[in-house]
């Protein structure tokens, strides 16, 4: 029996399709995720690892790692927030709330950072007050966090919104009348349902923090060793023409996409397998 899925091109065609979308893959991601590791990797590995030994690299490292760590769970609140509120209540501003959730994907990450610019700077709206009480926002690490949740707030709550409006909210409306708590309704009934939506959101999420350049770069000053993350230690090693260690941190950010696609990628298949022994479950007999 011819599946569902199958159309009705010949096999001419679908083989020319499938030809080009290799081909593309393989100029457009496979051969530049080779050559950044094969340029990482050109002088030896002991020089490889000599580069991210380096005091700048790592503190680069280790302020991308503290930049998600910080991002990710506060969009992860925020997101659960607006899904919940804009999936489950009606209210006056519901279509204004939706459209500023993804303003972050109409704004360009620069225009982003001069905003906080404009806000926390020296110059800034409220920047002399945080001066005066000696708080640093930018050219400092409060603010490459908080341009980094600009720019990744929409992940989330985007993977979770229309999750939550198809699955409707009967189920909670059934927890609460039958006694549960507002926690007990979402722990027991609304997060086993969105579980993988959230997780997806998640990974994207990371993913974006970890890479995220425009915005960053405008409000973090490029100061060696204290507000450079990983995508910016890579410009500036670039533009030094110390290359093997600019490639050597971007294979370093490009193995950490990777992973984040590995994840996601196991959580799908892990999803789908679920979703298949739920199919082949046998129907309830009626009584």
């Amino acid at each position: 029996m011819r599946s569902k899925a199958e159309t009705t091109e010949s096999p001419i065609v679908r083989l020319l399709l499938i030809g080009v979308a290799l081909v593309f893959l393989f100029l457009f991601l496979v051969l530049p995720l080779a050559t950044v590791f094969s340029q990482a990797l050109s002088k030896g590995f002991t020089t490889y690892l000599n580069a991210l030994g380096e005091p700048d690299a790592l503190s680069a490292i280790k302020l991308t790692l503290v930049t998600a760590v910080i991002a990710v769970p506060l969009n992860l609140i925020f997101g659960v927030a607006a899904a919940w509120c804009i999936a489950k209540y009606e209210f006056r501003g519901k279509s204004l709330l939706t459209t500023l959730i993804d303003l972050p994907f109409s704004v360009s990450p620069v225009v982003a950072g001069l905003i906080y610019v404009l806000i926390f700077g020296a110059q800034g709206w409220f920047g002399s007050w945080f001066e005066e009480h000696g708080i640093k926002i930018i050219f400092a690490i409060p603010g490459i966090i908080l341009a980094t949740i600009f720019v990744t707030f929409p992940f989330i709550a985007r993977e979770l919104i229309p999750l939550m409006q198809a699955q409707g909210s009967e189920e909670e409306q059934a927890a609460i009348v039958l006694g549960a708590s507002g926690w007990q309704t979402f722990r027991y009934v609304t997060l086993p349902n969105i579980k993988w939506g959230l997780i997806y959101g998640v990974i994207l999420c990371n993913a974006r923090a970890m890479g995220e350049f425009g915005a960053v770069s405008v409000v973090s000053g490029h100061i060696r060793g204290e507000t450079n993350t990983m995508p910016l230690q890579v410009e500036i090693l670039y533009n030094e023409y110390q290359s093997v260690a600019a490639f050597a941190v971007a294979s370093l950010l490009a193995l950490l996409a990777l992973v984040t696609l590995a994840i996601k990628s196991a959580f799908e298949w892990k999803h789908s397998r679920e979703m298949k022994k739920l199919a082949d479950l046998p129907p309830e007999r009626p009584y």
